[in-house]
């Protein structure tokens, strides 16, 4: 059986014949609305230690009040964002979600998880990448010419998007930082060390940042995620190894998964908030938040989790970062009424239920303002394990794909995409986790040659520079004679690749 990924990133493991399956979900009945009761003074404490997001209406006195509230209701505030009004709260008080949600100033409170916090087991979740061979290490460089990195000709992926031409115009600006929100960056990679920005790292696993020197970094045994889509971006064109999108700029680290490779809400809230107030001019998002895959709406608990992200990635925003995530490994359609989940909750017994995911969106993916990518292979097709979905996805790059259904041209000879991994290593990997920060990279190029541009004013001439590219012929991309998936718009803009294909070209020149 081929090794799969971590259904949390959005990176697939080698051989890339089979996509992660999605998970969806049913549409849960809707709660009575909050009644303004106040939280009481004695409450149960022998429940399952739970982490909550509370979200409050802003103003520093509301959350205040709140916070005496939630200490009423049994629960310890770990750490309050005033700015978003983002509350995090653990709690054994079995009814503390119900209880809070009834407080003056709460507008919505939710369990991040379903299974009790406990200490994480280290252990390796992420995807496996298939090594780099000394015999492909050395043809490439054989290969190299003498502006290239000795790794660069197996990198099929920069020409893809014009990057090498770009490179002889721009390799962007040292004065742009793009934020990898992901399972850790390892910064003393001989690849990465040089455009590392500590100054915007952290680790934001336990929904407060930790500061600590290396705190960013992937333990040992964890997944090397991070540290690849870090390569994608900003590797640097130094005559050592690979060459990243935007190998000029600056890249940071900012951790939000646990040991068990999961994403939870109050990490992710934290990763935003930090980046956002370190001066961050991108973010790179290759995953999806634990444990729903689509969060509905109208249930309370997962309600709350879209409530809180939604407040995290719009203040970004306003604070002028440029959000870009994956689409997801699923080959689902995400425009489509209806789609049917089997893998959610991931962190403990799953349920089947069928979600419509406009009001059950994967997030931070589908959140509004969001860059959402899907992935292509070394043809320039739809990657096999791709989601899209017309009016969804915005923009499309290379993720990489199963060489046997989309071979590249030599002298690059693997399908999927060769970066970064820790301890000075280099690896292939697949999914849209990779095709993201191919977004990101190119984003960062347009900032460093517009450096005052906001985020609206960046996403335009993204996908103003884009490729466009047409549906095609129907999609089978096995050659089994069944079509896999069906591309709906036309050429300027499809459910496949939205705008197009991102230029870096284009980005350094307009």
């Amino acid at each position: 059986m081929a090794h799969l990924s971590s259904r949390r990133t959005r990176a697939l493991a080698v051989p890339v014949g089979l996509a992660l399956t999605a998970s969806l979900g049913f549409l849960p009945t809707a709660t009575a609305a909050p009644t303004g009761e106040q939280a009481p003074a004695s409450v149960r404490t022998d429940g399952p230690k739970l982490s909550y997001v509370v979200n409050t209406r802003g103003g520093h006195s509301t959350v205040k009040d709140v916070e005496k509230a939630i200490a009423k209701a049994g629960g310890t505030v770990v750490v309050a964002y005033e700015q978003i009004g983002v509350i995090v709260v653990h709690s054994q008080n079995p009814a503390f979600g119900e209880t809070i949600r009834r407080v003056r100033g709460v507008e919505s409170a939710g369990a991040t998880r379903t299974n009790p916090i406990v200490p994480q087991a280290t252990k390796d979740v992420g995807s496996i990448a298939e090594p780099l061979t000394a015999a492909q290490a050395a043809a490439a460089a054989a290969d190299a010419k003498a502006d290239e990195d000795p790794l660069e000709p197996l990198q099929w992926s920069l020409p893809a998007i014009k990057a090498d031409q770009a490179h002889k115009r721009s390799l962007g600006s040292k004065k742009v930082t793009v934020a990898v929100i992901d399972t850790g960056v390892d910064d003393t990679h001989p690849d990465l060390a040089p455009n590392f920005d500590s100054r915007a790292s952290a680790n934001c696993v336990s929904g407060a940042p930790d500061t600590t020197a290396g705190s960013w970094r992937p333990a040992a045994g964890e997944s090397d995620h991070g540290t690849h889509v870090a390569g994608t971006i900003a590797a640097a064109k130094n005559g050592v190894g690979v060459t990243g999108v935007a190998p000029g700029v600056k890249v940071s680290g900012i951790k939000v998964s646990n040991p068990d490779g999961f994403f939870y809400t109050e990490a992710v809230v934290c990763g935003f908030l930090w980046a956002a107030e370190h001066g961050v001019e991108v973010t790179n998002n290759s995953y999806y938040t634990d444990p729903w895959l689509f969060n509905c709406k109208n249930d309370p608990d997962q309600g709350a989790l879209v409530d809180a992200l939604t407040r995290a990635v719009k203040y970004a925003e306003r604070r002028g970062t440029v959000n870009v995530a994956a689409a997801g490994n699923s080959r689902q359609d995400l425009a489509s009424d209806a789609i049917e989940d089997t893998t959610s909750p991931n962190d403990s017994e799953t349920v089947t239920r069928t979600v419509d995911p406009s009001a059950c969106p994967d997030i931070p993916t589908m959140l509004p303002g969001v860059v959402t990518v899907s992935a292509t292979g070394a043809k320039g097709l739809k990657s096999s394990y791709s989601n899209y979905g017309r009016g969804v996805i915005d923009v499309a790059a290379p993720g990489g794909d199963s060489t046997i259904y989309q071979t590249p041209e030599p002298p690059a000879v693997n399908g999927l995409i060769l970066s970064t991994l820790p301890g000075g290593k280099y690896g292939y990997k697949a999914g849209t986790s990779m095709a993201s920060p191919h977004v990101a990279g190119v984003v960062a190029l347009i900032r460093s040659k517009h450096p005052y541009a906001p985020p609206a004013a960046v996403k335009a001439l993204l996908t103003v520079e884009a490729d466009a590219k047409a549906c095609g012929e129907p999609y089978d991309i096995n050659g089994d004679g069944v079509i896999d998936a069906v591309c709906e718009g036309g050429r300027s803009y499809n459910g496949f690749y939205g705008a197009g294909v991102v230029d870096a070209l284009d980005a350094v020149r307009w």
